[in-house]
């Protein structure tokens, strides 16, 4: 059980994020990623961000474990930052200081013992104490390169959850203030004033103290929320958002036919992962010159690309027209 006291002058510091925070969605998602729970919601996801993934699981593996402690340091408060987190949090990272990297690796390896050491030198937990710059920065980059495959794709559903989640809390600040918005938490989070509990892994209590909480909705937080250990850093309590059953990768629906016409919406879906003029033509079974029309009108619009490849033209999606098929927003994506 979680507990979380809240004083008055807390309450009326108690305030929503702005939008998701890319930090902790990527560490959150690669849980999921690992987890066979939620398939209905997660399971097209992981198996489209499987295929993306070139061995950064294995690394990211020895940092967040799949149940239990991670460090603190991998979620700096950076990560909701305008217009996109991930570079503020990358570079929140990359500052930390070697001695909370430490203390906060120990943590690590007191819970579970240590990854056995590659042929080449210590193992990533044990590198990243010794303060070096060079493991810091592999982390770093696995950790991009983790966050364009499995996090930046799905960007625009991520935004959209949180942001309907907001819509809801933001009304319940309005009719009834704090205490509204921390009685329409999920279900797994019960304000009982003046303590807010939380089903939780462990035992904890978290004193505010007079610095509010940052309530942190997540698409990729599942079944309980998360709270940093250290008790010194910002407090701030991520939740996950209701996802209504649905697949987190919904498939087009009939709406999209209705919206740009069924040969049209046939065309945008093939084109989903790249293909010719002539590719194009054979799966949707038109002609060779009504497939370039449609190309070109998709193109103008802005929801396909089109460049020369050798002596034929490769046709793939802009991020408008993957958000489109998808069922997503289109807005940029991190």
């Amino acid at each position: 059980m979680l507990r979380i006291h809240v004083s008055g002058v807390d309450l009326s510091r108690v305030r929503m994020a702005t939008r998701p925070d890319a930090m902790w969605e990527t560490i959150l998602s690669f849980h999921r990623l690992r987890d066979r729970r939620g398939s209905t919601v997660f399971g097209k996801w992981r198996k489209e961000s499987r295929t993306r993934l070139n061995g950064e699981a294995r690394l990211l593996s020895t940092v967040v474990p799949p149940r239990g402690y991670f460090p603190d340091f991998l979620t700096p408060s950076q990560g909701s930052a305008e217009p996109f987190g991930l570079d503020a949090g990358m570079e929140a990272l990359r500052d930390t200081p070697v001695d909370r990297i430490r203390a906060e690796i120990g943590l690590l390896t007191a819970q579970a013992p240590l990854a056995r050491r590659p042929p080449s030198g210590p193992a990533l937990p044990e590198a990243l104490a010794e303060g070096r710059t060079e493991p810091l920065g592999r982390l770093i980059s696995t950790l991009r390169a983790y966050h364009r495959a499995a996090v930046e794709p799905y960007w625009p559903h991520i935004r959209a959850s949180v942001e309907a989640d907001r819509a809801v809390r933001g009304r319940a600040l309005l009719d009834g203030g704090a205490d509204e918005l921390l009685a329409t938490l999920p279900p797994m989070i019960r304000w009982r004033a003046p303590v807010l509990e939380a089903d939780y892994p462990v035992d904890r209590e978290l004193r505010l103290d007079g610095r509010g909480l940052l309530l942190q909705p997540s698409f990729f937080c599942r079944t309980t929320p998360v709270v940093c250990r250290d008790p010194a850093l910002p407090p701030v309590l991520v939740y996950p958002v209701t996802h209504p059953g649905a697949p987190a990768v919904p498939e087009p629906g009939p709406w999209l036919g209705r919206l740009v016409g069924h040969t049209r919406s046939a065309v945008l879906r093939s084109i989903d992962n790249g293909c010719t003029t002539s590719e194009l033509a054979r799966r949707t079974g038109v002609s060779l010159a009504s497939a370039s029309q449609h190309a070109c009108v998709l193109r103008e619009a802005g929801l396909v690309r089109t460049l020369r490849h050798g002596s034929s033209v490769l046709h793939t999606l802009t991020p408008l027209g993957a958000a489109l098929i998808r069922g997503g927003a289109p807005i940029a994506v991190p």
